[in-house]
């Protein structure tokens, strides 16, 4: 493949933003798929914050930041990706959702060589291949949130996925976006939320239990373990929707009791109580709120 300049971001919530931004830093050029045309003023407004925040800290300049920008478009329809060389699925952790978001993609990109990549937390990558006649160029790319801060990937082929697809888009990780690649095989949680979430979950269990409160249960994780969130703080930047979601889904895959979502989780995600991103979660993020209050 020739050197990837057109990029394509399926998505403009937290991480698509983040992904938009990235690549935009990077001279790419970017088209960000957005739900419908009037969610354009809210995904142009979420980079536009962010970029002006790291103007006032000093970050970036001016100049730095109008180019930036000028790099990133935005549409409605995916039949806009036609000349893109890399697509980056970031859209909501819905099985139905991405099924779809690849069997159209696989359909409108032009290019049989461009790589089609999901940032999905969980689902498996094989299952996003087999609804496209290219199976071989679908791969899970994997990074984290804040996308502008963390330097992880991790890269995720399935048995179906070229392994000339996975040093291309390792290649364009690294030495493009400046981020750090790990590869891990395509199960349920890949490495990080494998091991993080049954924590995230073993946590809630353990407030349900009455042994301590939330804010005790996070400040015994950064004082004694040195973390630097604790764990219903993490669970909030995540994301509660997000968090069970990659649940059920390491559920699904191993049937372990420990990967199941507590009540407390499911009944929160039901009342839409979901973290930061929603103004409340495990604590209250409202501009009105004196204190991160419990939430629950």
């Amino acid at each position: 493949m020739n050197r990837i300049r057109r990029v394509g971001i399926v998505g403009c919530g937290v991480m698509g933003a983040g992904l938009a931004e990235v690549c935009a830093r990077a001279g790419l050029d970017v088209l960000v798929a957005v739900s419908r045309p009037s969610r354009v003023a809210d995904g142009r407004g979420k980079l536009v914050t962010s970029l002006d925040n790291k103007l006032r800290k000093g970050k970036l300049s001016e100049a730095e930041r109008d180019a930036a920008l000028s790099r990133v478009s935005f549409t409605a329809s995916l039949a806009d990706f036609a000349d893109r060389q890399f697509v980056i699925e970031a859209g909501p952790e819905q099985e139905l959702v991405k099924l779809d978001v690849f069997a159209t993609l696989d359909k409108v990109v032009a290019d049989p060589g461009a790589i089609l990549g999901s940032n999905t937390s969980s689902f498996p990558i094989v299952q996003l291949g087999r609804v496209t006649d290219r199976p071989g160029m679908v791969v899970g790319t994997h990074f984290f949130n804040p996308v502008t801060v963390l330097p992880l990937v991790e890269l995720v082929g399935s048995v179906l996925t070229e392994e000339s697809t996975v040093a291309t888009a390792e290649t364009f990780v690294t030495d493009v976006l400046g981020k750090q690649v790990v590869r891990t095989k395509d199960r349920s949680g890949f490495v990080v939320n494998a091991l993080l979430i049954p924590y995230l979950l073993s946590a809630i269990r353990v407030y349900e239990s009455g042994v301590a409160s939330m804010a005790d249960i996070d400040k015994a994780m950064k004082l004694g373990c040195a973390h630097p969130m604790g764990p219903f703080g993490l669970s909030d930047l995540i994301g509660l929707d997000i968090v069970q979601a990659i649940s059920e889904s390491l559920y699904r895959e191993y049937r372990e009791p420990h990967y199941s979502p507590p009540p407390l989780l499911a009944r929160m995600v039901s009342a839409g109580l979901l973290g930061k991103k929603s103004g409340r979660g495990f604590y209250d993020y409202t501009p009105a709120s004196t204190e991160r209050a419990a939430a629950a």
